[in-house]
């Protein structure tokens, strides 16, 4: 399936701020077997001072922008070309968890795309009782670890509710949780915890996804929004398996992938650093449309 994806973000400041630095991750990537770009083109205004691109540790695509004059506001304009291949139905050859710890203490490599590095605490997911308590209360013993991931993001969907008024950013695992309320975001976070507190490896994935309007309406404009999901190590076999908790789904032909990371930390669409006073508005719009 072929996209055009059209997105713009704006942060507007209640004051000019100088000295502003920032760091964009929104320009998707080819992934083999999985994702192709076409084209992608980030635009920025005003033209930064500054501007490279790099890739981080995790290989996501990164923009590098730094601003000397003062300024009342960044609008970042990201238009992009994807096809999302097809993948098939994944047959399960994973190991159950016991099994799995020892795959993945006989797994070497310290690479990107290690799963070591998706095992512990990360800067937004720390250890929670009452995640790892309901993880072990919904995963059977001797489920497998693909099994694990499917059965939990099935219980997580169950659980929860979709609120996008709920929580921001800045809400914890634990918070959302305990609420049963949140975003994809807190969604994704919340499984993450739980599938590293079974042993199973997990981080975290930004991305757009394509909706479907409801039958005989039109599609809206801006409607869409930027998406996370999961991706968990299952073993040496199956390796890296992506699961949407929000949709209760596995990802396939209608995920566009951005970035990937341990958490949402390590994704942020926008951060970065600027001295400014009052306050601060931002807005975002995105379109998915299927070519």
């Amino acid at each position: 399936m072929r996209y055009d994806i059209r997105l713009s973000i704006g942060n507007d400041y209640g004051a000019p701020s100088d000295h502003a630095r920032t760091l964009v991750r929104l320009l998707p990537s080819d992934l083999p077997g999985r994702q192709i770009v076409s084209s992608r083109l980030l635009t920025v205004d005003p033209v930064p001072n500054e501007r490279y691109e790099t890739t981080d540790f995790f290989g996501n695509a990164a923009t590098v922008l730094v601003f000397h004059a003062p300024i009342d506001r960044i609008d970042l304009t990201l238009r992009a070309r994807v096809e999302r291949l097809l993948q098939p139905s994944i047959l399960d050859l994973s190991p159950d968890l016991a099994g799995l710890a020892a795959e993945l203490a006989a797994h070497r490599s310290l690479g990107p795309g290690a799963p070591h590095h998706y095992t512990g605490p990360s800067p937004r997911i720390a250890p929670d009782p009452a995640i790892t308590d309901f993880a072990r209360s919904v995963v059977p013993p001797g489920s497998t670890a693909l099994q694990a991931v499917e059965t939990l993001g099935q219980a997580l969907h169950a659980q929860m509710r979709f609120d996008a008024e709920a929580t921001d950013v800045d809400t914890t695992p634990s918070e959302a949780f305990a609420n049963r309320h949140g975003v994809c975001q807190d969604f994704s976070h919340v499984m993450i915890a739980g599938l590293r507190a079974l042993g199973v490896p997990a981080g975290y994935v930004s991305g757009f996804l394509r909706t479907v309007p409801p039958p005989g309406q039109p599609r809206l404009e801006g409607a869409d929004a930027m998406h996370a999901w999961v991706s968990a190590w299952c073993g040496a076999e199956n390796g890296w398996v992506e699961y949407d908790p929000t949709n209760a789904c596995t990802v396939n032909q209608d995920h566009i992938t951005v970035a990937c990371g341990r958490d949402y930390s390590d994704v942020s669409p926008v951060r970065g650093t600027l001295r400014t006073s009052g306050e601060q508005d931002s807005h975002q719009k995105v379109d998915v449309v299927p070519l």
